[in-house]
């Protein structure tokens, strides 16, 4: 587990160099005090590990830029890649000062050896399309979403794809949430396309997206909390957590209606990884206690296949995480 003395750490992502596993997460010191401030008080910490497990924290890979620049207020959740040079490629999501941090954007970082790392410019590498997304003030929503970027190598081998946290334009409010998309060839230039789910699936967003192969199944991770599920989810008395959709490829058709709930609101932000034994698991951060208070650590990892075939799945986790 990653447990930090003096900060919080949440969403987190990671990379891994066939040696040791590296962990990019988001940290905020705990003496602000107010967990809901950590958002805006952040950095991208970094940590190593062999097994998953024990940790050694090093330097932070970078925080926000000095101002002005697209990402001088917040640097939020990414994915990290290795370019066919060898470069690794961190996409990161960031916000602006003259924003107030509302509208959100991808940004991109390099590295040749995942510690030092170099911001690609001072300008947004992707925002979202108004053609097909919700921007800030288009709807009732607190602010433009175009975060979480996944990026994976196109299946067919023609260049990448970046899934998105994004809302559509149109819609009830409560349900615009969708599977933001765009396309590259070079990791540098950015199409922007449709979304590759539709709204009304019942979330307001869908957050933290990663999409693998899982013993040959597409598998399809997202996050969302009670709070920004619709009301008529809510109504039913559905709760938040980490969700999983099996759609038929790595580019769907994604139907986040299928979603099922693997993990309930004390865990959230999974990742799928596999271990030195070749088996996927899964890695959350404990969100909340007993007392819907926030913790904040990183948590050891779970056999994920047994939380995907169980029929109780939340008592594999109560086990696993005793």
């Amino acid at each position: 587990m990653l447990r930090l003395d003096d900060h919080w750490a949440w969403d987190f992502w990671l990379a891994d160099d066939d040696e040791r596993y590296h962990l990019f997460f988001l940290k905020a010191p705990t003496s602000i005090g107010d967990p809901d401030q950590r958002h805006w008080n952040v950095r991208v910490g970094h940590a190593v590990s062999g097994d998953l497990r024990e940790w050694e924290v090093v330097a932070d890979a970078f925080g926000p830029s000095e101002e002005p620049a697209f990402d001088d207020y917040t640097t939020w959740t990414g994915s990290v890649v290795r370019a066919d040079d060898g470069t690794w490629c961190m996409f990161y999501t960031e916000a602006s000062r003259a924003e107030r941090g509302l509208k959100q954007r991808v940004g991109l970082a390099a590295s040749a050896d995942l510690h030092a790392w170099r911001k690609h410019g001072r300008d947004a590498l992707v925002e979202g399309d108004p053609r097909w997304y919700e921007q800030l003030g288009g709807g009732q929503w607190h602010d433009e979403a175009w975060r979480d970027p996944w990026v994976f190598r196109d299946p067919g081998g023609d260049g990448w794809h970046m899934l998105v946290t994004a809302r559509a334009r149109a819609g009830d409010d409560d349900q615009r949430g969708v599977i933001g998309h765009a396309r590259s060839r070079d990791l540098l230039a950015w199409e922007v396309l449709p979304p590759l789910s539709a709204p009304g699936a019942g979330f307001g967003h869908l957050e933290v997206l990663q999409i693998e192969v899982v013993d040959g199944r597409a598998t399809l991770l997202f996050s969302c909390l009670g709070t920004q599920l619709s009301a008529a989810r809510r109504a039913a008395g559905e709760r938040g957590g980490v969700w999983l959709v099996e759609p038929e490829g790595l580019l769907g058709p994604y139907d986040p209606a299928t979603a099922r709930r693997i993990t309930d609101e004390s865990l959230y932000s999974g990742r799928l990884v596999r271990d030195r034994s070749g088996a996927w698991v899964l890695l959350a951060f404990h969100h909340d206690d007993e007392d819907a208070r926030f913790v904040g650590h990183v948590s050891d990892p779970i056999p994920f296949e047994t939380l995907r075939t169980a029929a109780d799945p939340f008592s594999v986790l109560r086990r696993a995480t005793v």
